[in-house]
């Protein structure tokens, strides 16, 4: 009886850190998801509840990568602007996939042009640290 409770503890040990890490991926996604749906209610104040002070967002363009914005207040300011720019601009989130410490999507953008609805994918991943989105890279878009 002794060696199933220390195989039984042995197993707890070994198994809990994957439990924990599959949690942190869902709530991850989770904020994600929050981060998304703030943006396409153009609510750039709920998109900040979710980042750091330090916030990153960072395009990717070609073998480069461009740190469009660094903090909070600028997120909330680049925000601003582009929604004013596109006001019909959205943004659904498909194909996610999580680790402990990411978030990648492919995001279809979409809004409203000339000539009828327009759309386009793009590859995205959002770093975490401690339940907060730290980074935001955006891979260039396709049709």
């Amino acid at each position: 009886m002794c060696n199933f409770r220390v195989l039984v503890f042995a197993l707890l040990l070994i198994l809990t850190p994957e439990v924990q890490s599959n949690e942190q991926m869902s709530v991850n996604v989770n904020k994600v998801n929050q981060f998304v749906a703030a943006f396409n209610a153009q609510d750039s104040h709920a998109m900040v509840r979710l980042v750091v002070d330090e916030v990153e967002w960072i395009s990717i363009v070609s073998n480069e990568t461009v740190v469009e914005v660094r903090g909070k207040n600028k997120l909330i300011e680049s925000m601003g602007t582009y929604f004013k720019s596109c006001s019909t601009c959205r943004s659904e989130l498909s194909e996610m996939i999580a680790t402990t410490s990411r978030v990648s999507a492919i995001e279809v953008a979409s809004w409203q042009g000339k000539s009828g609805l327009k759309s386009q994918r793009a590859i995205s991943v959002y770093e975490f640290s401690d339940g907060l989105i730290t980074r935001v890279y955006y891979f260039p878009s396709e049709k």
